[in-house]
């Protein structure tokens, strides 16, 4: 035999050696391939059965009514003043006599009120409203929570005038 038909022959036997470990690697790929779909697949699964539970425990509470808080002028820090006026809606759970009658009690929200808007300046009430709102809003459903459970779930400005 020629040296030519030897290298061809031999490189013959590399390549069906070669192609055979080719399959053999092809395969594992595919094994590979095929493990980490069923991972992925299991995760999903997981995620989707038992993260769906988490939200559904912070889902917002059953509307139960709106108390109406009379207007009050709180005097601001840096001169003048706010009249003021909100209205809480509360829950279902307070609505069905966890305080009392039904309903919320509004002093608490309004003394949180006062204290929240005294400390403010005259043109934070007038650049700043709705991030003053949201702190006022988190201050009186955190106050209004009892045992986990929330009983005020929104606050409203029902009058907004400053001088």
């Amino acid at each position: 035999m020629s040296t030519k038909t030897k290298d061809k022959a031999a490189k013959g036997k590399d390549a069906g050696e070669d192609g055979e470990e080719g399959t053999g690697g092809g395969r594992k790929k595919l094994l590979v391939i095929v493990a980490v779909l069923l991972v992925g697949l299991g995760a999903a699964a997981y995620f989707f059965l038992f993260a769906g539970s988490g939200e559904a425990a912070a889902e917002e509470p059953e509307h139960g009514g709106y108390t109406a808080l009379e207007p009050i002028a709180v005097n601001l820090a840096g001169g003048g003043y706010l009249k003021i006026g909100i209205t809480l809606e509360y829950t279902a759970a307070a609505a069905s006599g966890g305080h009392g009658s039904g309903g919320v009690d509004g002093s608490r929200a309004l003394d949180i009120l006062i204290a929240t808007y005294s400390q403010a300046q005259p043109a934070d009430v007038t650049t700043a409203r709705e991030a003053l709102k949201e702190s006022l809003e988190h201050q009186i459903v955190e106050a209004y929570t009892e045992d986990g459970v929330p009983m005020v779930m929104h606050v409203y400005l029902t009058e907004y005038v400053t001088q």
